[in-house]
């Protein structure tokens, strides 16, 4: 395995992290939705613009996986207000976790997803939640093997298709019982 650095995003990245975002994007969604709906999502999803806005929020951060200088993943962690749905001050979104594809299946996704979990700790979370894509069941499974339960759905829309994801989140505190079993 080699040698994978967890780095946190700057503006500096800002170019990096629109490469990285569109390139994972469309691997992971591509085959399952138009060519129109892709560009059109890639095109306003990852613009500079909208970037440097989430780069600048207080917050939202992101971390790349970087091997041999070249980025691989990216993480995207939302908190209080910036979160796309609960905005719940004792909880951590984790907005994105995307690898390369050419990186999958060797734990970078799992490196991603302990820098998350590690912040949320330090920031004394009660839980962690996240929106899934219901068709995407790699991701589903990633997350219930790492303790997520599912509690709700919501909509997504990707151009002019609105698509259900599926809301999963995992508790932080050891010794309470979730509120959402399923």
């Amino acid at each position: 395995m080699e040698n994978i650095e967890i780095k946190k995003v700057t503006l500096r990245d800002i170019e990096a992290l629109a490469q990285i975002g569109k390139q994972t994007f469309s691997e992971t969604f591509s085959a399952s939705n138009t060519e129109e709906n892709m560009a059109k999502y890639l095109q306003e999803g990852f613009s500079l613009h909208k970037l440097e806005a989430e780069l600048t929020d207080a917050y939202s951060q992101f971390y790349f996986a970087v091997t041999g200088g070249d980025v691989i993943g990216y993480l995207k962690l939302n908190t209080g207000k910036s979160q796309t749905e609960l905005k719940d001050v004792n909880s951590v979104e984790i907005e994105r976790i995307y690898v390369v594809q050419a990186y999958h299946g060797k734990k970078v996704g799992q490196l991603l997803y302990e820098k998350a979990m590690q912040i949320s700790q330090e920031m004394s979370a009660e839980y962690v939640w996240l929106g899934v894509w219901e068709e995407n069941p790699r991701a589903i499974n990633f997350y219930k093997k790492n303790g997520f339960i599912e509690f709700d759905k919501h909509i997504f829309k990707l151009g002019d298709d609105q698509q259900t994801d599926i809301m999963m989140r995992k508790s932080l505190r050891c010794n309470q019982p979730s509120l959402y079993r399923s």
